[in-house]
């Protein structure tokens, strides 16, 4: 267990949540998809606990450990994971019908590096995760809350920037992805003001979809609409 300083938010404001970057729309699950959590949350879910959790105990290895932040249907996770087998990977929605399909493809396909939490990541990245315990954070098409007055709610905001890099090991990556050019100037704002992130493409640069991503439907169905879409790579610094 670590002390109280390993597992303090970096802004109080965090701490307390009172603004969530979430609205919680479960939606119908699948019979299928209700059974997904009997059947495989023992073998694959990690339930919020709330402390500092041994990860290698989880995954029965130490490896490399990528964290995704709100999967969606788990299209990405999975492709990851089959394509990575020496990393694992850990999971993070709060959508139960999203978790439900991971569970039953990832027992499908047998993948054993993966792991879900059904929860909120800010709290999951508080209190469970180690400081400088992880060597990638991805966050693809996070909800834009594309309104001026919803833009309080955006996940990447300074606090939980200064968050992720207490997490991340020095050298590690973060890398997020979003189809809206006005949460791309956003996301420029906050990552390039923190010191301990440099972008991989220059200030306010971004790649090509790197190959470790793959093009998902929802993504495939913006670009049909003409939207761009901006991958964003930032190396965690060594403290100074």
């Amino acid at each position: 267990m670590s002390g109280d300083s390993d597992q303090a938010s970096p802004d109080p404001a965090l701490r307390h949540r009172p603004i969530r970057s979430f609205v919680l729309r479960q939606g119908r699950q699948t019979e299928a998809q209700k059974r997904a959590f009997d059947l495989h949350w023992p073998a694959l879910g990690l339930d919020y606990l709330g402390e500092q959790r041994d990860y290698d105990a989880a995954f029965g290895r130490s490896a490399p450990r990528v964290l995704e932040i709100g999967f969606g249907n788990g299209e990405q996770l999975l492709f990851a994971a089959a394509r990575e087998p020496s990393r694992d990977f850990i999971g993070v929605e709060v959508h139960g019908p999203g978790v439900g399909r991971l569970l039953n493809a990832a027992a499908a396909e047998g993948l054993r590096n993966l792991r879900v939490y059904q929860h909120d990541a800010v709290e999951v990245l508080q209190h469970e995760v180690a400081p400088a315990s992880l060597d990638e954070v991805r966050i693809y098409f996070p909800d834009p809350w594309h309104k001026k007055r919803h833009n309080k709610r955006r996940l990447v905001q300074p606090a939980f920037v200064a968050l992720l890099c207490d997490r991340l090991r020095p050298g590690g990556l973060l890398h997020v992805a979003t189809d809206w050019e006005n949460y791309a100037e956003h996301l420029w704002d906050v990552l390039d003001a923190e010191p301990r992130l440099r972008n991989r493409a220059g200030a306010r640069g971004f790649v090509p979809r790197p190959d470790w991503r793959r093009q998902t439907h929802f993504e495939s169905r913006g670009l049909k609409l003409g939207h761009g879409v901006w991958d964003l790579l930032y190396d965690r610094q060594s403290e100074a």
